[in-house]
């Protein structure tokens, strides 16, 4: 039974991300396809049940394994705790648990008071490279959601020891709620670009384990 592998990106980035380019093509030199939705088209009205919306599809069609990077982090584990029969296994990247409660904290009470007043604010888009404007309906609607899901199935998870973004306890919180959790902590930042090689080499472990990718070039997990 073969496995659809699904990538999920983060905040404010593309399917063209380095992280998803870097795993698309570490997959197709395997002769194994990696799809990468768009989560956000229409960036200013954004939420995370919108991002949802577009991702659920993927994996309510069949045996699926999503790897997710900070806010697709996230999202991937709300599809797993809801789709338990079809998502076989993740793999995080720095999982942005608590989205909605840190950006406010971030932001600082002036911020978010001007945010709500004016309805958006202006964000920078990583993938298109400039500032767009985003609706505060992606706070509320985050609030929605469950901070921390609980998926049931086999998970593979990586942090820095250097995430301004992230704190390191709360992926160490997720990885221990649960036997099965694998927490890999890394000498890098939010984005672990500076990590990519060994992720790879555990990630196709990982995925080789669950039989979505073929063995012989990983050497151990």
């Amino acid at each position: 039974m073969s496995l659809r592998i699904v990538y999920l990106h983060g905040f404010a980035s593309s399917p063209g991300s380095m992280k998803a380019s870097f795993f698309r093509s570490r997959l197709r030199e395997l002769g194994l396809d990696l799809h990468v939705p768009d989560l956000a088209p229409d960036f200013r009205r954004a939420t995370i049940t919108s991002q949802l919306k577009v991702a659920e599809p993927l994996v309510q069609d069949g045996p699926t394994v999503l790897l997710g990077s900070s806010l697709g982090g996230y999202l991937a584990t709300i599809l797993a705790e809801r789709n338990p029969d079809t998502v076989a296994g993740l793999v995080l990247f720095a999982p942005a648990f608590g989205f909605a409660q840190r950006w406010e904290q971030r932001l600082g009470p002036d911020t978010m008071a001007r945010w709500r007043r004016e309805g958006t604010l202006p964000v920078f888009h990583y993938g298109k490279g400039r500032e767009e404007k985003l609706s505060v309906k992606l706070l509320d609607d985050a609030a929605k959601h469950e901070p921390q899901p609980d998926p049931q199935c086999p998970t593979l998870a990586f942090a820095g020891s250097r995430d301004e973004s992230v704190p390191l306890d709360a992926v160490e919180s997720f990885a221990r709620a649960r036997s099965g959790r694998e927490l890999v902590v890394l000498d890098a930042g939010h984005e672990l670009t500076e990590a990519l090689d060994s992720m790879w080499h555990l990630t196709h472990g990982f995925l080789a384990s669950l039989g979505a990718a073929p063995a012989s070039a990983h050497r151990g997990f």
